[in-house]
This record gives C-alpha cells, structure tokens and sequence, in this order.
C-alpha cells in the first residue's frame, strides 16, 4: 500500500502535490528514455569488449609464435640483449565522449616519432621485426581492451543506478503522491458534505423560528 504523505488537507498543498506528481512523471519518461539508450549502448559495449577480447588473445599468440621463431633463430641470449637496449615506455592518449550523461573514456596509443626501434639492423634479422610489430599490436589491444571494459564498467554502474530512481519513482514516489491527492480529495468532499449538513440543519432551524 502507498504511504501517504504527511501534509496539512488544504487546497494550496493539493495543488503543490499536482505539480510534484507532474514533475515525477516527466522524470520518470526522461529516465526510462536514458535506461533505454544506456542498454542499447552496454550490449554494443559487451560486443565490442568481447571482439577486442579475441583480438588480443590473438595477438597474443601470434606474438609469441614470432618471438619464439626468433628466439630460435638468433638465441636468447643475443635476443634479450637486444630487446633489453630497447626498451621504452608506451604512451596512451585519453579522451571521453559523453553517452546520456555517462563520461565514457577512449585510449589511443601514442606512435613513436621514429619507426626506428632502436635496436641494431644489422645483427638482427626480419623476424625480430615481426616479433616487435606484433608485441605493438598487443599493446594497442590492450588499451582498445581497457577502453571498452572501463566503459562497461561505467555503463552498467549508470544502469543501475538510474534504474534504482526509476523504480523509486514509479513504486514509491508517484503512488505515494497519487494516494496523498485521492485522500486530500477524499478530506474535502468530506468536508463539503459537514458543511452542507450544517447549512441545512441551520436552515431547518431558522424555519422553525
């Protein structure tokens, strides 16, 4: 059952529950509206998330396929040398882009200035080049992966908390205005029926006289 708000039964306070229910109305549709468009958009996200899953499991082994052959190739002794010299941080470039109201984040690896990689081309052969290409594509799946998990994350949060108001509004809230006014109404017909009896009890005794 509604719980009825606690309000003095006046005509002024009716017309403010009316305004109060209006205004829940329309936040209640303009929230149903954004539950709509955050769904939409988490199960494109699952999708996404689970496609950049799959790439980077797939780079992942192609990586380690080629770095394996030019392990073979050079040893790994030499080979780690060689990636030892080289190493360098990876820099991600971060944006966001707004999704009803949800500030959703984008990462983008940052390309070196130079396609050299640093290490020597000449005691190194194209395997090793295939390896590092692979590794770089690794990385870039790994923040394409961050992206979208981060995103799902932010989504799904959203979700439920705009459903928890929703359903506030709509199990709560609305009733408990809606039952608040039937009473108010209830109070005021009352009221009209007292007042009625009593004019005509007067009346009657005004005959009488």
């Amino acid at each position: 059952m509604p719980q009825l708000i606690k309000i003095r039964p006046t005509k002024i306070e009716l017309i403010k529950l009316k305004r109060r229910l209006s205004l829940a109305v329309r936040v209640q549709k303009i929230l149903k509206d954004k539950l709509s468009i955050l769904t939409m958009e988490f199960v494109e996200t699952v999708k996404e998330c689970i496609e950049a899953r799959r790439k980077l499991l797939g780079h992942f082994s192609e990586a380690y396929k080629a770095l394996s052959i030019a392990a073979g190739y050079h040893g790994y002794i030499a080979l780690e040398k060689e990636l030892v010299a080289t190493e360098r941080a990876s820099k991600v470039a971060t944006g966001s882009r707004n999704i009803a109201g949800v500030r959703i984040p984008s990462f983008a690896l940052m390309r070196a200035e130079t396609a050299m990689r640093g290490y020597s081309l000449v005691d190194t052969s194209s395997t090793v080049d295939r390896a590092a290409q692979l590794a770089e594509q690794c990385i870039e799946s790994i923040a394409e992966l961050a992206e979208s998990e981060r995103s799902l994350e932010l989504l799904g949060t959203e979700i439920e908390r705009t459903k928890r108001i929703s359903n506030a509004l709509e199990y709560v809230i609305i009733p408990g205005l809606q039952a608040t006014m039937k009473y108010l109404y209830m109070k005021f017909e009352e009221r009209d029926r007292d007042e009625k009896a009593r004019l005509k009890r007067t009346k009657v005794l005004l005959q009488q006289r």
